[in-house]
């Protein structure tokens, strides 16, 4: 009989991605998939652990497929972010909260599950297609660098190839992913920076790196804007977006693709986090309020239809009033067509879980419903003035 299985995943876009590569992965060994927990002899949870929400619903989801909504005899493997901050969190502290609440389950990397296989996709006419993995920025608050580890890019051929498969399966837009999309090759073009040599393009071309500012001393070679513009360029390719990109290496050569090809969404997201340069700086963010402000006017004179979504958090260790009042007044001034808003909460190893998490929570509740009323009734106002 043939054993079924089922995945369930949690977070964000690039999770999803990883989940479609899982189920390629037991398919070819042999596996079915099923909808049903009670039909499963293997259930994979992909795992976010971004907040602490997120963690608390993998073990929620256990305890039930334990307590009977599952087969008696099912394996539980869990993989993803939660897996990955366990082994490499470095006080050791994940990892002995993650056995001991997890004692009976699989433990799989993400990093096993490799690009073999072609995802088995779940949109009729969407590729999510992953591009790097990893981040190395250090957000005080971010526990990414050790639930993905270091940056690592894809070879660019090999996404391509991806994007061409993808397109002959019937699938005619793209969405490319990683931690941070806009720093793609930057770690494996040092060397070549070093040694002032150009890239060859799969086509044959080559190309001189593009070079970001960095904290406004330090440059990063980045292959991100000529990817993005082969992929554009690619027969078949009807519609292109890209997740995330951070607003420090957010090149100009990067707003001259987008502006020159009219099939790269013109929907950006630009991660803002606060509007306080005091826990910008806090949060080891690599900018200032005014110079994202800068960034957003200079997208928007290139590419004049273009439009905003962003990554918000309240509550922050520290935040006044009048930080949040900063907050409040770039959405006003941005008008964002969506924030994702969070209420702040620490993450084991990350820098900011050192400091004491002074805002109550009361107030991170009123906060959030503030900032997520001021920004649905501006993007519903912006919606107006469209028609």
């Amino acid at each position: 009989m043939t054993k079924k299985y089922l995945i369930r995943t949690f977070g964000c876009q690039q999770n999803t991605a990883d989940s479609e590569r899982i189920a390629s992965m037991y398919e070819a060994r042999g596996f079915e998939q099923t909808d049903s927990l009670a039909e499963a002899d293997l259930v994979v949870i992909n795992t976010c652990m971004v907040r602490e929400q997120a963690e608390e619903r993998v073990y929620g989801l256990v305890r039930t497929i334990r307590n009977g909504e599952g087969k008696p005899d099912a394996e539980i493997v869990v993989t993803g972010c939660l897996v990955g901050a366990a082994l490499r969190e470095p006080s050791g502290k994940m990892a002995k909260k993650v056995v001991s609440r997890l004692p009976d389950v699989t433990l799989l990397p993400i990093d096993e599950v490799g690009f073999e296989h072609l995802p088995k996709r779940a949109d009729s006419r969407l590729a999510s297609v992953v591009i790097g993995n990893g981040c190395g920025n250090f957000c005080a608050y971010c526990i990414v660098p050790y639930s993905r580890g270091a940056e690592s890019s894809r070879p660019f051929a090999e996404i391509l190839e991806e994007v061409r498969l993808a397109v002959a399966d019937g699938k005619d837009e793209i969405l490319l992913l990683g931690q941070n999309v806009n720093s793609y090759g930057s770690d494996f073009l040092r060397e070549r920076i070093a040694e002032q040599e150009p890239y060859r393009l799969p086509d044959g071309r080559e190309v001189a790196p593009v070079m970001v500012k960095h904290l406004g001393k330090h440059r990063i070679p980045t292959l991100f804007p000529h990817l993005l513009e082969a992929v554009a360029t690619t027969p078949g390719v009807s519609k292109v977006s890209f997740l995330s990109s951070n607003p420090w290496d957010f090149s100009d050569e990067l707003i001259s693709v987008i502006a020159e090809n009219g099939n790269i969404d013109r929907l950006l997201h630009l991660p803002m986090q606060s509007g306080s340069d005091a826990i910008l700086r806090a949060m080891n963010r690599w900018y200032t309020r005014d110079e994202y402000l800068s960034l957003v006017e200079k997208i928007r004179m290139a590419v004049p239809d273009v439009r905003f979504t962003t990554d918000i958090i309240v509550g922050f260790p520290g935040e006044t009033e009048r930080d949040f009042e900063d907050t409040l007044d770039i959405a006003r001034r941005v008008r964002f067509e969506k924030a994702y808003l969070a209420r702040y909460s620490p993450r084991p190893g990350t820098a900011s879980a050192k400091l004491d998490d002074d805002v109550p929570r009361e107030e991170k509740v009123r906060r959030f419903h503030e900032l997520d009323r001021i920004v649905l009734t501006l993007a519903g106002r912006a919606h107006l003035l469209e028609k």
